[in-house]
């Protein structure tokens, strides 16, 4: 092998730690999509940053930003610990508390088939990251272009975030238990999927029809 095909593998090489990193920063950019096209923040409080070869909205308000920090600082451990199954990011009615939209992302932790015939989790495996923010940037224009199928949600609205983790991880007191925020009679549409070949995300939305 030479050292230019050894310095591209190693550029591809995509390990736990940075699939991790991957992954919490595309729930930063999905999160902050969600709450700009479904409305749940002012536009004026939203700035245009580059990323995925897209133009995406990221919140200004320092409170949001906080609370993502915090939670995605938090995702980020638990994806190098393999902890994590989904995030669901829902959106309440302020008034009533009725969940009016459930968005999910399921966690998959990629596998291989070693020599000896036991399947093991891939710590590390190569793949092109052009490839991957390809595959990101399809998820995230879904997002952006969910705003045809979901009705209109004309309530102040707000937002949670869940976490589904094992049974054995350790979470932080500030941490609550909470219900799975299901919506009865709801519509479901899938939305792409992408993987790092460490880790795989699948999105999903459901929504409320008889707003």
């Amino acid at each position: 092998m030479t050292s230019t095909q050894q310095a591209t593998k190693t550029s591809n090489a995509v390990t736990l730690k940075g699939s991790a990193k991957i992954i919490s920063e595309f729930f930063n950019y999905g999160i902050n999509s969600i709450l700009y096209q479904r409305g749940i923040y002012p536009a004026e409080s939203f700035t245009r940053k580059q990323e995925y070869g897209l133009t995406l909205l990221v919140t200004t308000d320092n409170d949001v930003n906080k609370y993502l920090g915090n939670v995605l600082a938090q995702i980020k451990d638990w994806l190098e610990a393999r902890k994590i199954k989904k995030l669901v990011m829902v959106l309440k009615n302020v008034g009533s508390q009725e969940v009016l939209e459930r968005w999910e992302f399921k966690i998959e932790h990629e596998t291989v088939t070693g020599e000896d015939g036991k399947v093991k989790f891939v710590d590390e495996a190569v793949k092109d990251t052009k490839t991957i923010k390809g595959e990101i940037r399809d998820v995230i224009r879904q997002i952006t272009a969910s705003v045809t199928f979901l009705p209109l949600l004309d309530c102040l609205c707000s937002f949670d975030i869940l976490i589904y983790t094992h049974n054995d991880t350790e979470v932080p007191t500030e941490w609550g238990e909470s219900d799975p925020c299901y919506i009865l009679n709801s519509e479901e549409v899938v939305l792409r999927s992408f993987s790092t070949s460490v880790h795989k995300v699948q999105a999903a939305v459901s929504y409320k029809t008889d707003l």
